[in-house]
């Protein structure tokens, strides 16, 4: 197992700079995810720490041991990259005792953690096949099992899953869910879905133009999201932003969204809302915060906020629909019980649970 430590890592491509001093730290044994949209630096950084791209500046510490000029081969990983990598004129069998053999294992040993991995995998069957003769899915766990046959101390994983329609790619998550579980080895893996980096990891590293925005638990950044950006990349359907202002009312602080009612703000919330009275702010409400069933009582009493809505589009997921509406220019969506589910051009009542809510600054787009 590894521990990794990334220290003020930069990396620049001529004049543009692409990586701006970052930092974390990978425990041993953590799963840790970098997330991000296209071109935040993931792919990268993770390339980096396996040796495939140089260090501008910073450093990369594996187990006590800075390893910026060591050679990939050298670092003890194993990666697993988008485009599976596989040699198409090896069988399964040979792609997968490929990198034990390049480092003269004894061909017993090979062959021993061939079957092993094999079996982990349940892709015995396959070991005489080629590559051109295994589906998308089938040559991923090739490619995962080529990794977990050398037992490195460090697994990185490059968007592996980007590939693969949407059911396989819902199958191959668990299978490295639960490779996890059963290893327990510290791995980081890149992707730009949220939803495998939910799924998925210990914690996650939320990245932004080369910058990290949020490092935490998948709860830590969907709870409580640092920033707008947080908040609006974590979470499906996305968050909905309103710009609204924080007024009082009697003893109440209310939020009222531009063109909207006024929402009032539970007492959960007051004393951190209070010192941001008569400012303008941006509110966040997830779309499952905006519904029409809830599970505790004494939440229904305290920041359930009775709020009718018009159905614009109505789209039925089968446990659950999402609604979508407007409050004053804004679209927002809602999830509401598919029993529940109404016509378009409807009005419905909902409820706010505003002991889930967010605000942020306009300009900074921070928590508040």
């Amino acid at each position: 197992m590894a521990q990794v430590v990334v220290k003020q890592l930069f990396k620049k491509y001529g004049e543009l700079q692409v990586v701006h001093g970052i930092d974390f730290e990978i425990n041993d044994g953590e799963f840790v995810v970098l997330v991000g949209p296209s071109g935040c630096g993931k792919s990268t950084i993770l390339r980096m720490i396996a040796g495939l791209e140089t260090v501008t500046g910073g450093d990369i510490v594996i187990n006590d041991r800075v390893v910026n000029d060591d050679a990939p081969r050298d670092r003890d990983i194993a990666m697993v990259f988008q485009d599976y990598a596989l040699y198409p004129h090896m069988s399964v069998r040979q792609n997968l005792g490929f990198g034990l053999k390049m480092r003269d294992t004894p061909r017993d040993q090979i062959a021993e953690a061939v079957r092993r991995t094999a079996e982990i995998l349940q892709i015995e069957e396959l070991l005489e096949r080629k590559p051109k003769q295994l589906s998308g899915g089938q040559r991923q766990r090739v490619a995962i099992g080529r990794a977990i046959a050398r037992e490195p101390e460090l697994f990185l994983f490059d968007e592996p899953l980007s590939n693969l329609d949407a059911k396989l790619r819902v199958e191959m998550r668990t299978q490295i869910k639960r490779l996890h579980m059963t290893f327990r080895a510290t791995s980081v893996y890149v992707t730009h879905d949220q939803t495998e980096a939910m799924t998925l990891a210990d914690r996650i590293v939320a990245l932004r133009d080369g910058r990290i925005e949020q490092v935490g638990t998948p709860d830590d950044l969907y709870a409580t999201p640092a920033n707008r950006f947080v908040a609006g990349f974590i979470g499906s359907p996305t968050m909905n932003f309103l710009d609204a202002r924080l007024e009082t009312d009697g003893n109440d602080i209310v939020v009222v969204p531009d063109g909207g009612p006024r929402l009032r703000v539970p007492p959960s919330r007051a004393e951190r809302y209070g010192p941001h009275v008569g400012k303008p702010v941006v509110f966040g409400l997830r779309p499952e915060d905006l519904t029409n069933t809830w599970t505790d009582e004494s939440r229904e009493a305290e920041a359930a906020v009775p709020l009718d809505i018009g159905v614009d589009i109505a789209e039925p997921l089968g446990s659950d629909t999402l609604i979508f509406s407007r409050i004053g220019n804004t679209e927002i969506v809602c999830r509401v019980s598919a029993i529940a589910a109404p016509s378009v051009g409807s009005t419905m009542r909902l409820h706010a649970h505003l002991d889930h809510m967010h605000l942020f600054e306009p300009q900074t787009g921070n928590a508040l």
